[in-house]
């Protein structure tokens, strides 16, 4: 029935859509091809065929037996405990007929054939053990993942009206997340968001950062001056981190329209793109010192304005991008960089920027390195067209609307061609010889 009402609808039914890589042909060949690439004995049997051809090739002067241990051995760094295992048995199984078949004497051997079991033996506990770790190992991934999302929230790639963009590189690749830090709320104050440092490394940075990102949180929907926001943190450090340790940021806001705020408290300076495609470090005029050492350095951050229009983009990042050395020791041109992948979807930008600077350092960065892209979409224009008139509105005056102002529309009569079915109430008297002050409640037809 369901179905019926949406075909008389001019709906088509809804159809599940299967990926052609999902049927079983596929994913036969996607097993076999895990399996190969995740440790199948097709390695060690190659090794221990090898060997066999060669003895046999060799006649029976030469005895290859011996090597036929290291079928066994490199099945131990690929393979679990029954492929180890069987790869033993098979080698086992061949050196002794080609021991019989060349001749080998009995105690000679029952020698190899010993020292074969041995190598298997300890290569299937070798293997037992090296299971065992990476069972632990992913155990301890998903919980730095799970980690990760508590502490750096995905970012969606709408919030209010802008397109962000967020990358981030944990240099420890395999605790997924550093000393580097990012966040973007919407506020009743507008968009705020951060991109600090905090000074060194392991779970002493992640503690730091953590207690940033809850206190930038709380402070950026209690707080209606950005400055404000950035005293809570700074207040909340110095009660909590040594006299040593300190937290590189840039809390900018987005208040109104066309106005963009930014705090740098000795971070890099954020890189604004014009619409033009210009490239602009917004370097500030006043440095403040890091959060957590503006007590000992007695200075007080400042606020920058600056125009923030339609077109815009504001690139905030970490110093583990721009202090990224290649193999001649040369820093990663961010700058370059950004004009050369500049795109109008900040996703594609970051992509590209985030490749880039791996090429550039070889593949694997030593520090934690954040890239956050928010980009303010041209609003596209819609010229005014004429509305068809109806027989109804044949010989009425054109009526026209303005904005919205005061949650009351403005019209000159008390139906439009191009709006639904309304129901005007006068709030005030005629204001001209054929306009009048209304409200409109819009009724569906």
């Amino acid at each position: 029935m369901r179905q019926a009402r949406d075909l008389r609808g001019g709906h088509r039914p809804r159809l599940p859509i299967r990926n052609p890589a999902d049927c079983p042909g596929a994913q036969a060949h996607r097993r076999a091809v895990a399996q190969l690439a995740t440790g199948a004995p097709v390695v060690p049997v190659l090794v221990i065929a090898v060997i066999a051809l060669l003895d046999l090739a060799d006649g029976p002067g030469a005895n290859w037996t011996p090597l036929l241990a290291a079928g066994p051995a490199l099945a131990t760094t690929t393979n679990g405990p029954r492929g180890v295992l069987c790869i033993g048995l098979l080698a086992g199984v061949l050196g002794a007929l080609l021991g019989i078949q060349d001749g080998v004497h009995g105690r000679e051997l029952a020698a190899v054939l010993s020292a074969l079991l041995a190598v298997t033996l300890a290569g299937a506990l070798a293997s037992a053990l090296r299971g065992r770790r990476e069972r632990v190992l992913a155990a301890v991934r998903s919980v730095a993942e799970a980690a990760q999302h508590a502490l750096l929230k995905p970012v969606p790639e709408r919030v209010g009206p802008f397109r962000v963009a967020v990358r981030y590189s944990a240099a420890a690749a395999e605790a997924r997340i550093g000393g580097d830090l990012y966040a973007l709320v919407p506020t009743p104050y507008g968009i705020r968001l951060i991109v600090g440092d905090v000074r060194g490394k392991g779970l002493a940075a992640v503690e730091t950062a953590a207690l940033v990102l809850g206190v930038f949180r709380e402070a950026a929907y209690d707080e209606p001056d950005l400055l404000a926001v950035v005293g809570r943190i700074e207040r909340s450090l110095a009660r909590n981190l040594g006299h040593d340790d300190f937290v590189t940021a840039v809390v900018a806001g987005y208040p109104r329209p066309g106005r963009l705020e930014v705090v740098n408290c000795g971070h890099a300076p954020p890189l604004l793109v014009r619409g033009s495609g210009t490239v602009v470090a917004v370097e500030s005029a006043d440095p403040a010192p890091p959060l957590g050492l503006s007590v000992l350095s007695g200075g007080a951050p400042s606020l920058q304005v600056l125009p923030f229009d339609d077109g815009d983009q504001l690139l905030l990042y970490t110093d583990g991008v721009t202090e990224a050395r290649n193999h001649d020791r040369e820093f990663y041109p961010l700058a370059e960089g950004l004009r050369r992948h500049l795109s109008d979807d900040p996703g594609r930008t970051l992509t590209a920027l985030h490749a880039d600077l791996l090429t550039h350092v070889g593949g694997r960065l030593h520090d934690d390195a954040a890239l956050l892209l928010l980009q303010k979409p041209a609003e596209p224009a819609f010229p005014a067209q004429a509305a068809p008139e109806s027989e109804s509105d044949a010989g009425r005056p054109a009526a026209s609307l303005s904005a919205v102002e005061g949650g009351a529309w403005h019209s000159d009569r008390a139906e439009h061609p191009r709006l639904p079915r309304a129901a005007f109430t006068p709030i005030g008297p005629s204001v001209g010889p054929s306009t009048e002050a209304c409200t409109c409640t819009l009724m569906p037809r």
